[in-house]
């Protein structure tokens, strides 16, 4: 028997084996080629370990931190690591509860001790002992009897109570290092060997767990202190104690009583007053620009009508404006590093209109605001002269409005910026949360099913240009706002899965975008669907994805 099997990459080269080959053999063999360290593979398409053996012939891709696997990999990985050295450190009845990203790592809070700098740094050096002595992560694959019988014997209630209000998890994968124990969704590294960058630092009550960022997998960013984004995650933690919901558990029991009704009105209201709070402080400081930005699918359209209907509500007329408005004609569009017009980047506006027009309405003058005809590519006039008065506030929505360059020709002192983005604070236990990043994900590919024509796979294969974009244009901003809307209501995943579920299954292993559909969907399985969503308000951010809004 042969077995011929084409390694991908930027040669490709195909390798004949004439008995069945363990992955990590042709890892090992090829890493020095490899420009970072490999964590995982794809072997036609489908996601495997690197200690899993190949006894057929196909197609191999040997997977670093720059894919959306590898990084998923490598981070369950080191969160089963500092598990373990936690425990070794303070005590095996010490709990983990894994929150949040922050400041390019993890903020994780501990249950039954103090946090210290002394544990912190001992914890850090636990796991490097631990790397250096190459442990095996085990791997477990069983139905969910025996694996909840193996969970309760380990006292891991919160991962038991998780399956049993799981109807489609009918087979359950935990890994194993030492005594700590984990249910993950993606694949981990066969060792602890492969997990060797990472930082370990207190912060606020708890620590964050740094690793590399994807754009440079070779080493842990320098710490950039996120001041708002852990005060909107502190805010979140608060409304999941009104709404009794912070592990998917909890929102599974409450769908399958009949309770997820009352939840939904809950979220919204708690939306609503938020709202309200950000238009009274608009008018209590007497701003007059308003910017609001966010990554991809957060609900800016949505959150911006909606404030201008809560600004309306206390006396103020605003004036909404978008920056799509003011992009360049499409013959002066400059040009991205693939040759193709760059409609992302700040230099695809027209910055001194922009700039004009905002300083000509502040000073009570008329300005001629153009609308942009996205067919042709042209910017059309004399369709909107507007003037405004002298209280009232324009509110500006776009990607770049964050960015100080944006405005730059109007005094700072007119301007309140937001930033809004779902921050997700559902976790599937205490050691496996469900990314942010992912929440928008499924957004996105519900809204552009719905509502653009793109199938799945297409914003599978968009995604990572968004998220390169979200790295140059939003993120680096995000600490100039004055206030922070967290979009993201609590149930949402289990009414996303109706529509996403769906599409995510058309793709098949035939198609590039399949290994990431199938992740998403190993994702979702822990989360019951609300077949009947009628009861989401047509004003809510939701219905801007899955259609039925009265705002957008």
């Amino acid at each position: 028997m042969i077995i011929r099997i084409e390694i991908q990459g930027e040669d490709p080269i195909t390798r004949e084996y004439h008995e069945p080959v363990c992955i990590r053999t042709i890892a090992d063999e090829f890493q020095q080629k490899h420009p970072f360290r490999i964590v995982l593979a794809r072997f036609d398409r489908h996601v495997r370990r690197l200690d899993e053996m190949i006894s057929r012939s196909g197609t191999l891709e040997l997977l670093d931190m720059r894919d959306s696997g590898g990084k998923m990999c490598y981070q369950a990985s080191l969160i089963l690591l500092y598990d373990r050295a936690i425990h070794d450190v303070a005590g095996k009845k010490v709990r983990i509860r894994v929150n949040n990203s922050l400041s390019k790592g993890l903020y994780i809070t501990l249950k039954g001790t103090a946090v210290d700098e002394d544990l912190v740094r001992s914890v850090e050096n636990r796991m490097k002992e631990l790397v250096e002595q190459s442990i095996p992560i085990q791997k477990i694959n069983s139905n969910r009897d025996n694996i909840i019988e193996a969970l309760r014997a380990r006292d891991r209630e919160d991962l038991v109570e998780n399956i049993e209000v799981t109807p489609d998890l009918e087979n359950v994968s935990l890994y194993q290092l030492g005594e700590s124990i984990a249910a993950f969704s993606d694949e981990l590294v066969p060792d602890t060997g492969y997990i060797d960058l990472f930082e370990v630092k207190q912060y606020k009550y708890g620590t964050l767990l740094r690793f590399p960022h994807p754009r440079n997998p070779a080493s842990v960013p320098p710490f950039e202190e996120q001041r708002i984004l852990y005060d909107a995650f502190s805010e979140e933690r608060r409304w999941s104690k009104i709404t009794n919901v912070r592990m998917v558990s909890d929102l599974n029991r409450m769908i399958l009583s009949g309770e997820y009704k009352d939840l939904i009105l809950l979220c919204e209201a708690l939306h609503e007053k938020k709202i309200a709070a950000i238009a009274d402080r608009i008018a209590e400081e007497k701003k007059r620009i308003i910017l609001i930005a966010g990554p991809s699918s957060s609900g800016k359209t949505t959150f911006a009508n909606r404030l201008c209907i809560q600004l309306r509500a206390i006396g103020l007329k605003p004036l909404y404006l978008g920056t799509d408005d003011y992009f360049l004609d499409r013959s002066d569009t400059p040009l991205g590093e693939d040759g193709k017009p760059d409609f992302e980047g700040l230099s695809a506006l027209d910055l001194e209109l922009l700039n004009r027009d905002l300083s000509a309405l502040l000073s009570g003058e008329e300005a001629d605001i153009p609308r942009y005809d996205f067919k042709e590519g042209v910017k059309e006039f004399g369709k909107r002269i507007t003037k405004i008065l002298p209280a009232q506030p324009i509110v500006i929505e776009g990607l770049h409005c964050l960015n100080p360059a944006l405005t730059s020709q109007i005094p700072d002192e007119d301007k309140f910026r937001i930033y809004i983005s779902p921050l997700t604070q559902l976790n599937i236990d205490q050691n496996n949360r469900i990314p942010t990043t992912d929440a928008r994900f499924l957004r996105r590919i519900v809204r552009d099913a719905q509502f653009r024509g793109y199938s799945a796979a297409m914003t599978i294969d968009m995604w990572p240009k968004v998220n390169r974009g979200e790295d140059t244009n939003i993120f680096p901003f995000s600490s100039n706002a004055d206030a922070f809307f967290n979009s993201q209501s609590v149930y949402e995943l289990a009414i996303l899965k109706k529509y996403a579920k769906p599409q995510l299954e058309r793709i098949t292993d035939r198609q590039p975008e399949f290994a990431e559909a199938q992740r998403l969907l190993r994702m979702l399985k822990y989360v019951v669907t609300i077949e009947d969503d009628h009861i989401v308000p047509n004003k809510s951010i939701l219905r801007e994805f899955i259609g039925g809004s009265v705002i957008v």
